[in-house]
């Protein structure tokens, strides 16, 4: 089993629907063909961010039952990739990031007032978590740019962005298990935390920090991996590196954001 818990695909109407609209869209992109930069990638960032708030909605059953099944997992990515997709296939990248930053506002804060209304607002961790997370980041890429300045400099802002939603990712897992107590969903996480319990450290400083080691050496390698592509194929390679940033992203900021108000 490699999928998390959790993962199911919505009933054969919504389904249909999902994969129509993705098609569609595909295909007005596919015919306009909008230049992919640096600056594309970090467009996309609020919509990662707005995809993220729509599921801990679903989560915390927020969301009215016709919509739910849009906002689950994996459903939400295609959803997220609709909408941002079908703006994209029409506008520039700077539209694109401010229409994502207004959809990431309004779904963070229908997350906030639910949680508000709930009495369930709990922010400290997911703060710590936060800046844990962006202090590792930015001390990781700067001996990365120390030990491969070729390589930094060719992927730029995406491929920070990649070591940074990693440590997201990561830190704000390690939070949850070590010091939230909450459960990991998803199998290969859990079963890199359950070899770091049986190492001497776990009673020290927990089992999370395996995994945090493991995402940022990750991170950092698929970055080198992912020069070359990106100076020969430079809309190719930033299109997988902003996949790859999504890839860890998207859990972090759900998981900080669940933290918060759930």
């Amino acid at each position: 089993m490699v999928l998390p818990d959790g993962f199911s695909l919505p009933s054969i109407p919504y389904l249909l629907a999902l994969l129509a609209a993705s098609a569609a869209v595909a295909a007005a992109l596919w015919r306009r063909r909008p230049p992919i930069r640096e600056t594309t990638v970090l467009a996309f960032v609020p919509w990662m961010v707005a995809g993220a708030a729509a599921h801990v909605l679903e989560v915390i059953d927020a969301v009215p039952p016709t919509l739910a099944p849009l906002f689950g997992t994996p459903s939400v990515y295609v959803s997220t990739f609709v909408l941002a997709g079908a703006i994209w296939a029409v506008t520039d990248d700077r539209i694109l990031a401010t229409a994502g930053t207004l959809a990431a506002l309004l779904a963070v804060a229908a997350a906030f007032a639910v949680g508000y209304t709930r009495g369930t607002i709990t922010p400290v961790w997911p703060l710590v978590a936060l800046a844990c997370s962006i202090a590792l980041a930015a001390g990781t890429w700067g001996l990365f740019r120390r030990a491969v300045p070729g390589v930094a400099a060719t992927t730029g802002a995406a491929g920070a962005l990649v070591v940074l939603a990693h440590a997201l990712d990561g830190v704000s897992t390690a939070v949850g298990i070590d010091v939230l107590e909450v459960t990991e969903r998803s199998p290969l996480p859990r079963a890199i935390m359950e070899f770091a319990e049986t190492l001497p450290t776990s009673e020290a400083i927990g089992v999370g920090w395996l995994f945090v080691l493991v995402k940022l050496t990750l991170a950092c390698g698929i970055v080198w991996l992912m020069a070359e592509y990106v100076e020969d194929e430079p809309s190719e390679g930033y299109l997988l590196l902003a996949l790859i940033a999504a890839v860890g992203f998207g859990p972090g900021v759900h998981n900080l954001l669940l933290f918060a108000v759930g």
